[in-house]
């Protein structure tokens, strides 16, 4: 189980941070990321961390304002947002996949675990 939380109503400029408590699983085992869909739109994946060597990826959209981490005492992947423009709004979900391929990780058919999702909404 994936569960989620930290999303929330924010003005452009602004922070965030999600945090994703993950169990049921042996968390060590998974790449973790984070996955968003904003209204109209396919799911994209914005960050994610390998299990083999914590090698991140971010994608183009994200970089010098977004930043991934986890923490594998607490079985929990956070996802720290600076800077938030309005085209960051969407449904944030955490996601695990066994792939330990960075490359492959940036495809969302590689997630096998999926959280609930958070919405961040990012007023102008």
């Amino acid at each position: 189980q994936l569960q989620a939380f930290g999303g929330g109503l924010v003005q452009a400029g602004g922070s965030l941070r999600l945090s994703c408590a993950v169990s049921g699983i042996t968390f060590d085992d998974y790449a973790m990321s984070w996955i968003r869909q904003a209204p109209g739109k396919e799911r994209e994946v914005v960050s994610c961390m390998s299990k083999s060597d914590g090698s991140i990826y971010y994608a183009d959209s994200v970089k010098g304002r977004f930043t991934i981490s986890r923490n594998n005492a607490k079985d929990t992947v956070y996802l720290q947002m600076n800077n938030l423009k309005p085209e960051d709004t969407a449904t944030y979900y955490c996601a695990g996949s066994r792939t330990v391929i960075l490359s492959a990780l940036r495809d969302v058919a590689a997630y096998g675990y999926w959280g609930q999702g958070t919405l961040v909404t990012v007023s102008s």
